[in-house]
């Protein structure tokens, strides 16, 4: 058993380790840079896509901008594939939501390339819509990010049944609703109701349903009332978990078999497969 972990878990060497360390961890110097020259190129290619979408200032630097954004398209290629290299396993990082997301980051424009007149088939302003997805790659280097991602995975359960519940009461509530108000005062069936329930426990109240009898309102007092104490559960549970998170002193650390993140310094092993973790290597400037 001893032998598999150690095949399986034996660290990378030489300069695909030394690019792996840099790329997926943010503990040493270089790692930092890195992380914070992405999270600028990253900015700047959503403010190029955001400015193509002006028709002014499109109509104006259209060139520059169509340069800026291949320049962007070809620098997160490089960056793509230079994560697929260093790994041992790229099918895995491929398949990843951070690898999804990668991809995401590039491939809308070269779908533009290959298909600009298929306006039947691709519309080319969904494709510029689709790299601002590129926005979405800042939560593999902020660690904000990271903590809430955990907070929320730790607490998803809690959601789930207060969630059940929430669903409960609309259901309830507006289904009496529908009996006391009826299809005369616009809740002219138990879907239409539940929607009602929904917006008024949300503090929503877009106020194109209202109750007009005694009773009905009444009722709509209770749901307002019930809907302030009901948003504060969730806002809780996810507070605690991140408080929890805070608290426990963990890194970038990354498995290089499942690519798990954030693993504590003196961890020998992977918290989710069980594979051996490569030694920690940081520094105290970028710590």
């Amino acid at each position: 058993m001893s032998n598999i972990h150690n095949h399986l878990g034996k660290p990378l060497t030489g300069w695909r380790l030394r690019v792996y360390t840099i790329i997926f961890e943010a503990d040493t110097r270089a790692g930092r840079w890195f992380d914070q020259a992405l999270i600028a190129i990253i900015l700047a290619s959503v403010a190029v896509v955001i400015a193509d979408s002006v028709q002014g200032i499109s109509a104006r630097f259209h060139q520059e901008l169509y340069v800026a954004e291949w320049l962007f398209t070809l620098i997160f290629t490089l960056e793509y594939m230079a994560r697929l290299v260093c790994v041992r396993h790229p099918l895995r990082y491929a398949l990843s939501f951070y690898g999804l997301i990668d991809l995401l980051a590039l491939l809308p424009t070269y779908l533009a390339l290959l298909f600009p007149e298929v306006a039947v088939l691709i519309d080319v302003r969904i494709l510029r819509l689709l790299r601002v997805f590129r926005v979405f790659k800042l939560t593999a280097y902020v660690s904000e990010f990271q903590t809430i991602g955990l907070a929320l995975q730790a607490s998803q359960r809690k959601i789930m049944v207060f969630l059940a519940a929430v669903m409960m009461i609309v259901l309830v509530i507006g289904t009496l609703m529908y009996v006391v108000e009826g299809p005369a005062n616009g809740y002219t069936s138990i879907p239409v109701s539940i929607y009602w329930a929904i917006t008024t426990m949300t503090t929503v109240g877009f106020g194109d349903i209202t109750p007009k009898t005694d009773v009905g309102r009444l009722i709509a007092s209770m749901m307002m009332l019930l809907g302030w104490g009901t948003l504060a559960v969730p806002t809780g549970i996810v507070t605690a978990e991140m408080a929890y998170a805070r608290q426990t002193p963990t890194t970038t650390r990354t498995c290089q078999e499942c690519l798990t993140e954030g693993h504590m310094p003196d961890a020998n092993f992977c918290r989710q497969c069980g594979a051996r973790l490569p030694d920690y290597e940081h520094d105290e400037r970028a710590g």
